[in-house]
């Protein structure tokens, strides 16, 4: 996972003090390996072994490198499974289509998959897990009958309400337009976050900001930054944009970092630390939100391993042990919560690096 000085990783420990809940994946060998007090049975354990195959929505985004590379990796290793990743250069839903057949194929214990479609990647799970592999989504979920567990990095209304929390905050007291630069049109878990947006939007608190658009830069650096460039150039009056995806909020930084908007329009979104922190330290934005990725890939690896094991089945009231992080439940429909999101800012923003 991704590496904390001793200050952040004090504040990464508060932050998952709130966070609670979790699931996992398939079968193979007999042999135990790391115990799970918190599963049913004295004597269960994760097996070894085991094939845990994670898919993101994009390989080389960084946000999916901290979660998979350093966060699903350790994860793997402790339990003494066989870690992989693999996926389309791009965010694409049949792309991911064909890298599910080809994982079902070479027997994948565990799939741990982004969804780029509620829908579209239903098939293809379905026959993987005839096919005997257990089926995780993490990050952004598909239609709950299509997976096993969704490891949610925080609840919909907790993003959504501290979304709108730091660009009003970020806009101040006299409020005005704003605007939403988000990732591909269906991406679930973009989707839920933006309905949730405009239901705090229309609290009394928020009567005085007023979304005048939706765009969307399909998690690609150019077309975010185009995007963004196009948001001001139609709304000169514009005072802010929120910006949910890690994609989009870097390319929207830096195009107001350069431009004549920079100190005027607020920004705001759910970045990484390691992206975001010259545009915090330039001032072209205030703060910004996020879990943190590389806990996300560890504990959907170890609900993958649980699933896999037999410890858990995805129903609710599950339990099992997630490593180091300690003992999760599984949720209703199969949901385990990682926690709020946590808010990076000037003052913090050096003590965390992912």
């Amino acid at each position: 996972m991704a590496a904390t000085s001793r200050g952040g990783r004090a504040i990464a420990l508060a932050v998952l003090a709130a966070f609670s809940l979790a699931v996992t994946g398939c079968a193979a060998q007999e042999e135990p390996a790391t115990p799970q007090p918190g599963a049913s049975g004295a004597a269960a354990t994760i097996k070894e072994g085991l094939k845990i195959a994670f898919l993101p929505k994009q390989v080389n985004n960084p946000y999916f490198d901290a979660s998979d590379n350093k966060g699903g990796k350790v994860a793997v290793a402790e339990f003494k499974g066989v870690y992989s990743q693999t996926g389309p250069s791009e965010a694409s839903p049949s792309a991911q289509v064909s890298y599910i057949n080809t994982l079902s194929q070479q027997g994948a214990d565990a799939i741990v998959v982004s969804a780029n479609d509620k829908d579209a990647l239903c098939g293809a799970l379905n026959e993987a897990r005839q096919a005997g592999a257990k089926v995780v989504t993490y990050d952004s979920d598909t239609n709950p009958a299509c997976r096993d567990a969704f490891i949610n990095q925080a609840s919909a209304e907790g993003i959504a309400a501290s979304q709108i929390k730091l660009i009003s905050e970020a806009v101040g007291p006299d409020g005005g337009e704003i605007a939403i630069l988000s990732a591909t049109a269906n991406a679930t878990n973009q989707n839920a976050w933006i309905e949730m947006m405009k239901t705090e939007l229309a609290k009394p608190e928020n009567a005085k900001l007023k979304l005048v658009a939706t765009v969307y830069g399909d998690d690609d650096d150019q077309k975010s930054f185009q995007e963004a460039q196009g948001l001001l150039a139609r709304y000169p009056d514009l005072k802010g944009i929120v910006s949910p995806t890690t994609v989009g909020v870097a390319a929207a930084a830096r195009y107001l970092s350069g431009s004549e908007y920079k100190g005027k329009v607020r920004l705001t979104g759910l970045g990484t630390p390691n992206q975001m922190r010259a545009y915090v330290k330039d001032g072209t934005v205030g703060s910004f939100a996020l879990w943190n990725p590389s806990e996300l890939g560890y504990l959907a690896a170890y609900t993958g391993a649980a699933l896999a094991s037999g410890l858990i089945t995805g129903k609710e009231g599950g339990t099992f042990t997630a490593g180091r992080l300690g003992e999760y439940t599984v949720g209703e429909d199969g949901v385990v919560l990682l926690g709020d999101p946590f808010v990076f800012t000037a003052e913090n923003i050096d003590d965390f690096d992912f």
